[in-house]
C-alpha cells in the first residue's frame, strides 16, 4: 500500500514546475514535524488515493487505527511510533515516553516500559532520523547527538554514530501529557494525604516559596500545576522552564503568565532584564545549572513571593547546598552564604518519589520547612510531615519556626490557621529529632 500511494504521489511530483515543488516540499516537511494542517492533507489524499484504487479494505498492522493512518505514518510519520505520538488510545495517551532502542520500541505504561510488537528496520530508523532533522537544518546528520521538537510539542532526543553501539541507535521520546488534577484527585491517588489539603491552601493563601524535588517521574511538577492552579488569577506571573512541557496558557487561560524557554548562557543573558520586571511571582521549571538557580535567588532575594521551582534530587535536606555549591562554581562568592540565602528565601520543599512497589503511584514523601534565624546565624531544615513507607501513612509534626511565624505574620494573617491545622494533623505532637541542622552550612565542613 505505501508502495502504491508513493509511485502516485511521484507521478504527481514529475508532472509539476519548481515552484509547485518547492512548495510541495514545504508541505512534506511540515507534515512529517507533525503540523496538524498538513498532517490532516496528506491523510485525507491518501485515503483518496485507497479509495480510488479499490484497496481502502487491505490489511494494515494492529498497532494503527487506520489503513491512511499507517500508510501517513510509513511515508511522512514516525511509523510504528505514531499511535502513542498522536495518542490513538486511552492507553498511549497517558503514557508520557517512548525509547527506540535499536529496532526494539519501549512505551511508558502504567509504571513500566513495555516492549512492544512492532520493529524498526534500520533503514527505516535511518529514514526517520533524516526526516526529524528536517527542522534543524543546523544539525548535521553525521552529529551523534541531536535534541529537536515536533509540532505537537514531543522532545525527541538522537544518540547515534559513534556514541552507540553497532545497530543500537537510541531515539527518546517524551511528550507532555496534560493532567488537570486537583488536590483531591491526587488525594484520591494516594499521592498526597486528603487531610492535608487545608494545610496546603493556607500555605497558597499565605504566599510561601516553595520548592518540589524529586526524581524524574515523582510527581513534582503535576503537583506544582495543582499549587499553580489555586493562585489569584489576577496576579502577573513569569515562568522560565528549559523546554516548552507544560502550557500555562492552557492551564491558566485567563491568568497574565509569560512564558520563557531559556537556560544556560541564554537565562543568564536575559537575567538583568527579568530582575527588572514588575511580576507577583515567578516558576522556574526544572531548575538544573547555575543561571537557573541564581536567577532563583535573585529574584526571590527583592521579597517577591508565591514563587515555586521544580528540582531534580531525591534529597529536599541537598537542594540548597546544590544550588548554593553550582552558583559558587560558575560565579564565585561564599558558599554559607548563598546556602543561608536560599533558606532564607524559600520557606518549604515538597520531596517527591515514585513508589518502590509501583513506579507509576507517586508519593509525597515529606514536606521540609527551610528556615534562617540571622541573630544566631544558624539555618534549620524541620520536617513537618513525613511518609512512613512501612505503614503507608503520612506522619506530621506540630511545628512552625519562629523566624518562619514572624515571616508569615508580616504577609498574610494565615499563620495560625497553619498552626491550627498542624495541631490537628498532628495531635498536637512536636518531634524534635526532625529539626535538623546540616553539616554543610557549619564552620570547617569544606568550602565556606
Amino acid at each position: 500500500m505505501c508502495r502504491l500511494v508513493k509511485e502516485v504521489f511521484d507521478g504527481e511530483w514529475n508532472d509539476t514546475d519548481d515552484e509547485v515543488k518547492r512548495k510541495r516540499l514545504e508541505r512534506e516537511k511540515r507534515a512529517i514535524m507533525g503540523a496538524e494542517e498538513e498532517t490532516a492533507f496528506y491523510k485525507e489524499k491518501i485515503r483518496a488515493v485507497l479509495l480510488e484504487r479499490k484497496v481502502a479494505d487491505s490489511w494494515y498492522p494492529p498497532w494503527f487505527p487506520s489503513l491512511p493512518e499507517a500508510v501517513f505514518a510509513e511515508l511522512y510519520g514516525l511509523s510504528g511510533l505514531a499511535g502513542w505520538a498522536y495518542d490513538m488510545n486511552e492507553e498511549l495517551a497517558a503514557s508520557s515516553s517512548a525509547k527506540l532502542i535499536g529496532d526494539r520500541l519501549y512505551y511508558f505504561i502504567d509504571g513500566k516500559c513495555r516492549l512492544q510488537p512492532q520493529r524498526i528496520d534500520s533503514r527505516r530508523r535511518d529514514q526517520l532520523k533524516r526526516a526529524l532533522l528536517l527542522s534543524t537544518p543546523a544539525e548535521r546528520l553525521e552529529y551523534g547527538f541531536h535534541e529537536l521538537y515536533l509540532h505537537n510539542g514531543i522532545r525527541i532526543t538522537i544518540y547515534s554514530g559513534h556514541r552507540t553501539k553497532e545497530n543500537q541507535e537510541i531515539m527518546v521520546f517524551r511528550k507532555y501529557v496534560l493532567e488537570n488534577y486537583t488536590f483531591g484527585e491526587l488525594a484520591e491517588k494516594g499521592t498526597i494525604p486528603e487531610a492535608a489539603i487545608p494545610l496546603f491552601l493556607a500555605m497558597i493563601e499565605a504566599g510561601f516559596n516553595i520548592m518540589c524535588s524529586g526524581q524524574v517521574r515523582s510527581g513534582k511538577t503535576t503537583f506544582l500545576r495543582v499549587w499553580q492552579s489555586h493562585e489569584d488569577p489576577e496576579l502577573e506571573g513569569l515562568v522560565i522552564a528549559t523546554d516548552p512541557e507544560t502550557p500555562w496558557h492552557e492551564i491558566m487561560p485567563d491568568a497574565p503568565i509569560m512564558q520563557l524557554i531559556a537556560d544556560g548562557d541564554e537565562l543568564k543573558e536575559m537575567s538583568k532584564a527579568l530582575l527588572r520586571g514588575d511580576n507577583d511571582y515567578v516558576i522556574l521549571e526544572e531548575m538544573r545549572d547555575a543561571a537557573a538557580f541564581s536567577l532563583a535567588l535573585d529574584i526571590t532575594s527583592t521579597g517577591t513571593m508565591r514563587s515555586k521551582v521544580t528540582v531534580h534530587d531525591s534529597s529536599g535536606i541537598n537542594v540548597p547546598y546544590k544550588m548554593a555549591s553550582k552558583i559558587v562554581d560558575a560565579y564565585g562568592g561564599s558558599l554559607r552564604e548563598h546556602i543561608a540565602q536560599v533558606y532564607r528565601n524559600f520557606d518549604y520543599i515538597f520531596e517527591f518519589c515514585q513508589n518502590p512497589e509501583n513506579r507509576a503511584k507517586k508519593i509525597l514523601k515529606g514536606i521540609l520547612e527551610l528556615a534562617y534565624d540571622p541573630v544566631s546565624d544558624e539555618i534549620r531544615a524541620t520536617y513537618i510531615c513525613r511518609y512512613d513507607f512501612d505503614s503507608g501513612k503520612w506522619r506530621w509534626n506540630f511545628h512552625m519556626d519562629r523566624v518562619k511565624r514572624e515571616k508569615t505574620a508580616e504577609i498574610s494573617a494565615s499563620a495560625d490557621k497553619i498552626l491550627e491545622i498542624l495541631s490537628a494533623l498532628s495531635g498536637g505532637r512536636t518531634i524534635d529529632e526532625w529539626t535538623l541542622k546540616p553539616a554543610y552550612y557549619q564552620r570547617g565542613s569544606g568550602r565556606i
